[in-house]
């Protein structure tokens, strides 16, 4: 079936993307396997959310044959978890389809006073680290009188860690232990600075374990994923530029530990039309690669151990297991560990509901999804529950903890950095 988008129409409001739109809506047949493994149709159980009833939605306003406020209530509630993509025969490259789209919509919305300043918030302080900190400060200093707050900032209060961590600077170059086997460089990420900074340091830990260099480039920025995932294309472009000065040094490869984050890397191809811009966007591109999947390929240098045993459930982060297809290596290493029983969990490959701020934006249908994973967690058995991105990591933990239960929520690496300290 094809579809006549007005692409020379489009091309001046779209950008670059254009061309990619097309293509993704072109691609889809409506053939309906996307339905079972899309999180907003299992719960809410409407045609119109799910990813082929979105891109009937989408084509239609891009075709003038639909008001775009119209669309945009069902397009928010699409969490861009990237599940249709890989359950697709068609291959039809939703996220191609979605972020311009989002793009396009934010020029085209009015947007209540409200809905703008919860925006314009997330968009000044998530993706600058020290901005960040403040705010989770600020926020954790606010909790007794959270009932006080508007919805919207009672539900970011929920997220954030139970006390103010401490943020010690990372160091821009951590030596190999023994003999040096890579050398890469580290995207530090934003969020996890403030609300987990123990990862950033057990992920320096395990590769200095394992004979690997790393470069932690001072003059790096925020990956973009958050303004990407939520249309300000723009400010994502001006992100990617600094990351590539910052980042266009010598290395094996980039690395990420925050599966949003990689995620946006890869997406960085999306982005550009200069010709040097592209070419700047795919070195970095083709370079990023997750922690966990690295270490699989370079191999460790010793199976490490548990102080005692442990049974471990694994939770695949859409961002890792849709976006980049990693969904074997972190269950590798896990199993690599003595002393741990890896544990798998229905639906696991389901969104928790985070989705970036996503949890922030669509409460209602976030806290579903996050008790849907919280119940099958617990109901696997496992003793701790493990997973490769910060914002799975808060959902989870929030979830587990409104259900009474407190399984610690550690991120791979961490569990890692435990069994190679043991050792």
């Amino acid at each position: 079936m094809q579809h006549a988008i007005p692409i020379d129409q489009l091309k001046n409001s779209l950008g670059p993307q254009v061309n990619g739109m097309a293509k993704a809506v072109e691609a889809c047949v409506h053939c309906g396997f996307c339905l079972p493994t899309c999180p907003t149709y299992q719960v809410l159980g409407e045609e119109m959310d799910s990813p082929r009833g979105r891109i009937v939605l989408m084509k239609s306003v891009l075709e003038r044959e639909l008001n775009i406020d119209e669309a945009i209530p069902f397009i928010d509630r699409c969490l861009g978890c990237q599940a249709c993509v890989t359950a697709c025969p068609s291959g039809v490259q939703y996220g191609e389809l979605l972020m311009p789209f989002r793009a396009y919509a934010r020029n085209q919305t009015r947007f209540s006073t409200v809905e703008r300043f919860r925006q314009n918030l997330i968009n000044s302080t998530f993706p600058d680290p020290g901005r960040f900190r403040r705010a989770v400060s600020l926020g954790i200093s606010a909790r007794p009188f959270r009932r006080l707050l508007p919805a919207g900032l009672r539900e970011m209060i929920n997220f954030l860690p139970a006390r103010r961590l401490p943020v010690s600077p990372l160091p821009e170059f951590t030596p190999a232990q023994g003999v040096r086997r890579a050398r890469v460089a580290l995207l530090a990420g934003c969020v996890q600075q403030a609300l987990d900074p123990e990862i950033n340091w057990a992920t320096l830990r395990v590769l200095a374990i394992n004979g690997v260099d790393v470069i932690i480039p001072p003059s790096q920025v925020c990956c973009g994923a958050i303004l990407m995932h939520t249309g300000e294309i723009e400010q994502a472009q001006e992100l990617a530029q600094k990351n590539f000065s910052a980042f266009s040094i010598e290395v094996d490869a980039i690395l990420t530990n925050a599966a949003g984050c990689g995620s946006g890397l890869h997406e960085y191809r999306q982005l550009f039309q200069v010709l040097e811009q592209e070419q700047q966007a795919e070195v970095i591109s083709d370079k990023a690669v997750d922690v966990s999947r690295f270490l699989d390929q370079l191999g460790l240098v010793y199976a490490p151990e548990l102080p005692q045993p442990m049974r471990v459930a694994y939770h695949d982060a859409c961002h890792l297991a849709h976006a980049q297809g990693i969904t074997d290596s972190p269950r590798r290493l896990l199993s690599a560990i003595t002393n741990l029983t890896l544990i798998e969990i229905e639906e696991s490959s389901m969104c928790c509901g985070s989705a970036g701020t996503y949890n922030l934006e669509q409460p209602e249908i976030a806290k579903e999804l996050g008790r849907r994973k919280a119940e099958h967690i617990l109901a696997s058995g496992a003793e701790a529950v493990a997973m490769g991105n910060i914002g799975c990591m808060v959902q989870i933990r929030a979830q587990l903890s409104a259900l009474g239960k407190l399984l610690p929520v550690f991120h791979t690496i961490q569990i890692l950095d435990i069994a190679f300290s043991r050792t």
